[in-house]
């Protein structure tokens, strides 16, 4: 990726694509998200050129970061999409994404939700992704009742430990994710018989926020040696699904590159000749996006560090809330000064409303602009109306011009639906 796309600093100034960061926050206030296009658009193409000229498909995780200007960019990057609910592929349809670009993953998929995927267009979206015997018998019950072949992929749940936070793992057999190995062994010997199913794929995806390469490798050696086992039972798949779940450097730390990540997918399904799916979002919209804040009160805290109080806390970004996870934070015009240790708390009435633990930082000020980094994921997607607190307004910053993608939110749009 060229050093000009996303974040840096001119003259000590943050600036996103070349805009200063602190112009964007003057005049749409603040809580509020930026997004680099260059930085998005610069992170699909590093994934797909690792490929090569190996065949692949990167369906890109709505969940991530479905806000619809993101998603239109990434379609027109070249991503298809992965959708987590039937309201995520309302969202790629209305972003531009054909049926055939979807596919549908999701634990608790609805009977209601099932039917529109089936019935979305003329064949369906790509494949639905099954996470249990039951589940497919109601896809086979309904595709069967509207004449239609359903596409499914079998979602493997490989017992295979991500190494990531316990919130964000899925592939261990605890997990309430996907089908354990000797029951999907079941249902592949069923699929003969069952008339209003095809099997298209084989998936897994056995975490998020992954940064070692050997968990994935192992999912992905499982994928292509049970791939082979069907090819020998005369199923041919149309490709292999081998999920996201690759981690960003949050803390600086070393993370897998794409070639790495890739390298090692190819390595293993290779002998198959199938091609490869994948669903990224983190590491497509995580570094591409910032959360900007203003210090709004400075208090003491102990001795030695004080309380930063900013106006955009757990409501705005939930991770730190949710995993302890750590995002950078910065102020975004630097200046001279001595530094000091800071909790960056929100102002949101509960104790876990922390962003940054012993942050030191120069010396803040109130009314100071604060900019939380690699926040373009799992960010506005997971933002609330706790405490009655509206969403925060969006801006895209594309080719050195900014616009607003999403609005603030009013008290009027929050009541619209009550009475």
């Amino acid at each position: 990726m060229a050093a000009s796309a996303g974040f840096f600093r001119e003259q000590q100034e943050l600036v996103c694509d070349g805009v200063p960061l602190s112009a964007i926050a003057a005049e749409a206030g603040t809580p509020l998200y930026v997004y680099s296009a260059a930085a998005i658009r610069a992170r699909v193409r590093a994934l797909d050129a690792a490929f090569g000229g190996y065949p692949h498909a990167i369906h890109y995780a709505l969940k991530a970061n479905s806000t619809l200007a993101v998603a239109r960019l990434v379609r027109e990057s070249g991503c298809a999409a992965d959708a987590n609910s039937i309201w995520e592929i309302d969202v790629a349809r209305k972003a531009g994404f054909a049926p055939a670009d979807i596919v549908f993953t999701g634990v608790g998929k609805t009977a209601a939700e099932l039917e529109c995927a089936i019935a979305l267009g003329a064949d369906g979206v790509k494949a639905i992704n099954i996470e249990s015997g039951g589940e497919l018998a109601r896809v086979e019950a309904i595709a069967a009742r509207l004449g239609r072949v359903a596409r499914v992929a079998v979602r493997l749940n490989p017992d295979i430990d991500a190494r990531s936070h316990p919130h964000i793992s899925t592939g261990l057999r605890v997990n309430k994710f996907g089908v354990p190995l000797d029951e999907a062994a079941v249902i592949f010997r069923s699929l003969p018989s069952r008339r209003s199913v095809r099997l298209v794929a084989v998936h897994v995806h056995v975490g998020s926020q992954i940064t070692s390469i050997e968990p994935l490798e192992r999912a992905a050696a499982l994928v292509a040696s049970i791939a082979a086992e069907l090819s020998a039972a005369g199923v041919a798949l149309d490709y292999v699904d081998l999920g996201g779940g690759l981690g960003i450097s949050y803390d600086g730390g070393d993370v897998p590159s794409p070639g790495d990540y890739v390298g090692a997918l190819v390595a293993a399904i290779r002998g198959t000749g199938l091609p490869i799916v994948v669903e990224p979002g983190r590491s497509i919209a995580g570094p591409a996006g910032v959360l900007l804040a203003r210090v709004i009160d400075l208090k003491p805290r102990d001795a030695s560090s004080d309380f930063a109080v900013v106006d955009a806390g757990m409501t705005e970004l939930l991770r730190p809330a949710l995993y302890a996870a750590f995002h950078r934070i910065e102020l975004v015009r630097e200046r001279p000064g001595t530094r000091r240790r800071y909790e960056i708390v929100g102002p949101v009435c509960e104790s876990s409303d922390v962003l940054g633990r012993d942050r030191e930082l120069t010396a803040l000020e109130v009314g100071d602009l604060v900019a939380i980094r690699d926040a373009g994921a799992y960010g506005s997607a997971m933002a609330s109306n706790y405490n009655r607190r509206p969403l925060p307004a969006e801006v895209l910053v594309d080719e050195g011009k900014w616009r607003v993608i999403r609005r603030r939110q009013t008290v009027d749009d929050m009541i619209a639906m009550e009475s």
